[in-house]
């Protein structure tokens, strides 16, 4: 009878138990990510429209429309009456972290309040447009595969559905609420509905790419406990 592990006994239970440990740590880690998702699924998808859900959507609809009257402002010099403002940052991150009927919903509930101001149901239309056309392509892709690649390709495809949607909207809308002729719509594409979309796209990308982590990890958190 041996007291003692000759070499190669010593390598092999050296490697089995890397290989334990290694298993370990990704179970761990598959674990601790399968709870995550879990936890995010069984409390914000699995219960439907919950009385949780329903509170952080009305709280972000609402952040979102204090945003379309407070945190706009012209982003193309001469142009005043086009502004920016962060209300589909919003709402993306409100499809990412729960699903695209929520992000469907922090698109049109919060412009809802424009019918009131100047900007009237024209305006209001308008900026539904552009919303949901911007949201719902991001929203959709990250939900099919949650990878920082497809948020972006889902943000860029976003960014080209809403340029044209809003083509085609100001070409089909604003001659009949406004009087402007086709012609004249048709001579403002270039020079100033493309680029004041593109800055505006450009602008919504990067602050939902330097959001979402953060965002994501809070909700995280906060599930958790």
């Amino acid at each position: 009878m041996r007291d003692f592990i000759t070499p190669s006994q010593g390598t092999a239970n050296n490697k089995q138990s890397v290989q334990d440990t290694q298993q370990t740590y990704c179970n761990s880690n598959l674990s601790e990510s399968a709870y995550a998702e879990s936890a995010h699924n069984s409390t914000y998808r699995g219960q439907g429209w919950s009385t949780q859900r329903i509170a952080i959507t009305a709280l972000l609809c609402a952040v979102s429309a204090i945003s379309t009257l407070v945190l706009e402002f012209p982003i193309m010099p001469g142009i005043a009456y086009l502004k920016y403002d962060p209300s589909c940052v919003i709402a993306v991150l409100g499809g990412l972290l729960f699903d695209p009927v929520v992000g469907l919903t922090i698109s049109i509930i919060p412009y809802l309040v424009h019918v009131a101001t100047s900007s009237g149901i024209y305006g209001t239309i308008m900026a539904i447009i552009a919303a949901v056309s911007y949201v719902m392509p991001p929203v959709l892709l990250y939900r099919w595969h949650k990878t920082q690649r497809s948020l972006i390709v889902g943000l860029l495809v976003g960014s080209i559905c809403s340029i044209i949607a809003c083509i085609i909207g100001n070409l089909l809308i604003t001659p009949l609420y406004t009087g402007m002729p086709i012609a004249a719509v048709t001579g403002l594409i270039v020079p100033v509905i493309i680029p004041f979309n593109v800055i505006k796209s450009v602008l919504n990308g990067a602050l939902t790419l330097a959001l979402f982590v953060p965002v994501s990890r809070a909700f995280t958190r906060s599930i958790k406990h």
